[in-house]
């Protein structure tokens, strides 16, 4: 929509961002779509972006799942193979830097929660502090046996993908500990062997930081109902604290109490830059 469309709901986030004592962050997909990553919305969504997985009737729920690793791991790391790389050559948009800036200016900080597993965050300059991924991270690998609690960096691993096939063409990464096969450290779909210290880590720093806020502003980013984690966190934290949510979503912005809260039907980038041009006046 266009932003003559938003012009109160507009001026209401920009009072509510500049006014913050704290601010939460909570980013869902759609917060990536703006940086060039795929938009998974649906079969056909994630069938566009990985064509060979369409052509064999698999969808994303067959895909993410440490079963996939089990009975393919061709295939299974040739998908998440190819995402690792995508993330990783990806430049995340110009509204990671606008959310530092109004965070850094918030007297009691800011905090980024997010469903994403592309580090994105953490590439446009969060501090890892200042981040928590409650589905995990493509950036760390674990055991797909979990023979321990071990997690540790991907860095050293870079797939070849073959991507007409979605077939990973070079070894694939193996545990440091027992020698099996190794997978992303992200919570997939029928998942019992996610390793969840890392996260669990995380979250506890954010239930400390949490615990002397009041009234945060929450600032939601492309959040949807498919996969509602994102949307029910911000929901939640708003109505215990007493914090204002600013939903941004170009296709679900709806909000409870219009009259408290702010419901953008705007993509990501879109209405962090006219958010901003509208603070710096």
């Amino acid at each position: 929509m266009a932003n003559s469309e938003h012009p109160q709901e507009l001026q209401k986030a920009a009072e509510l961002i500049s006014c913050a004592k704290s601010l939460l962050i909570v980013a869902g997909a759609g917060m990536g779509v703006d940086s060039g990553l795929p938009d998974f919305r649906g079969d056909e969504g994630f069938w566009r972006a990985y064509p060979a997985l369409g052509r064999s009737g698999i969808d994303v729920y067959s895909a993410a799942t440490p079963s996939s690793f089990r009975k393919n791991p061709q295939l299974a790391w040739g998908f998440y193979g190819h995402r690792l790389g995508l993330y990783r050559r990806t430049q995340p948009h110009a509204g990671y830097q606008l959310l530092t800036k109004w965070g850094s200016a918030a007297p009691d900080g800011y905090l980024a929660f997010t469903t994403n597993v592309d580090g994105h965050f953490q590439k446009a300059g969060f501090l890892d502090e200042a981040v928590v991924e409650c589905h995990g991270s493509i950036h760390h690998l674990q055991c797909l046996d979990a023979c321990s609690d071990h997690i540790w960096p991907a860095d050293d691993f870079v797939p070849r993908v073959d991507e007409d096939q979605c077939l990973l063409l070079n070894p694939p990464p193996l545990c440091s500990v027992c020698g099996g096969l190794a997978r992303p450290n992200i919570l997939m779909f029928d998942d019992a062997e996610w390793i969840s210290a890392r996260t669990s880590w995380q979250q506890q720093r954010l239930s400390r930081w949490l615990a002397n806020k009041k009234n945060p502003v929450v600032i939601e980013i492309g959040a949807g109902t498919a996969v509602a984690t994102a949307r029910m966190f911000s929901e939640q934290v708003a109505r215990a604290l007493g914090g204002t949510l600013i939903r941004i979503n170009p296709h679900e912005p709806e909000v409870s109490d219009r009259r408290k809260h702010v419901g953008l039907g705007m993509g990501a980038l879109e209405a962090l830059q006219t958010i901003d041009q509208i603070m710096t006046g």
